[in-house]
């Protein structure tokens, strides 16, 4: 009796533990596209929400490339450690200047390097505007109590907040910042011109956009106001012209201060004003309660 020989398979591929699971995932990468690189402590949270949607259907069609850099593997001894203890004591931990040194030099030149950090410069319209103008981003997404200020200043790292809060992690922040700019980028949205009239739009005047309407015209005892009805359309962009203002005015203050400075006449403005107050004032005494 002869010994059978044990079937072998010649084209299976090893069996490996990586440390980048989410390699055969990737999105194929477009020369010449806008390129978000993200270093990250999780890249599987990659590309989440902006693989969705509008922004997931560019990133199919090449319009943008996103790629990630795991900070984990740029970790140091047998645990991949990324972090120590912050020098003069205090709660937390920090990440080390070395580890993230080598996950920037993966990530490679050519392109700004953002820090999503509450204590940055709050992203804007203009600032998403730039960006998406450009190259793209390479974005770096903080955890536990910040990153070493040494490789901050090595880099030239800019600092970016999303708003007066915390998060547990940038990767959020990262995606807010990536779908503010994405959306920019010629063909990713499908009408183009609806930028022009969105809140803090070039084309709006920086103003925050007038509020919107559909079917049915009368919906719970609540009308569209007429005068979108109507079909006259320089009485339509008045409208919304006034209330943009109108709610610009009332909601924040800011953005009026600074629309005021260049468009505004002190004198019509104040009639405004009181025009704005009678006709709230009439709503609120016309208007029943709602039982």
């Amino acid at each position: 009796m002869t010994d059978t020989p044990t079937p072998r398979s010649h084209a299976r591929l090893a069996i490996r533990p990586s440390l980048r699971p989410r390699v055969l995932m990737e999105e194929p990468q477009v020369a010449g596209a806008w390129t978000a690189r993200i270093v990250t402590l999780f890249p599987e949270a990659f590309p989440g929400i902006l693989g969705l949607s509008l922004t997931g259907k560019a990133l199919a069609q090449g319009l943008w490339n996103l790629e990630t850099i795991a900070l984990r593997e740029h970790g140091l001894g047998r645990h991949r450690n990324v972090d120590d203890t912050p020098a003069g004591g205090g709660a937390g931990m920090v990440i080390r200047p070395d580890v993230l040194d080598a996950a920037l030099r993966q990530a490679g030149p050519g392109l700004p390097v953002i820090y999503m950090s509450p204590r940055g410069k709050p992203l804007t319209q203009a600032r998403a505007r730039a960006l998406a103008q450009g190259p793209g981003v390479t974005l770096i997404c903080g955890r536990f109590e910040g990153i070493d200020q040494r490789v901050l200043d090595a880099h030239g790292i800019e600092e970016v907040s999303i708003g007066d809060y915390v998060l547990t992690g940038g990767e959020i922040a990262a995606q807010v910042l990536i779908d503010a700019t994405v959306r920019l980028i010629p063909r990713v949205l499908g009408n183009h011109d609806s930028l022009a009239e969105e809140s803090f739009s070039i084309g709006n005047r920086g103003l925050l956009e007038a509020p919107q309407f559909t079917k049915p015209a009368l919906w719970d005892g609540r009308e569209i106001p007429p005068v979108l009805l109507s079909g006259n359309h320089a009485a339509i962009a008045a409208w919304r012209a006034g209330e943009a203002e109108r709610l610009t005015k009332e909601r924040r203050p800011d953005l009026w201060r600074a629309y005021a400075e260049t468009h505004v006449d002190p004198a019509k403005d104040q009639q405004r004003s009181g025009a704005s107050d009678q006709s709230r004032n009439h709503r609120e005494q016309t208007e029943e309660p709602k039982r």
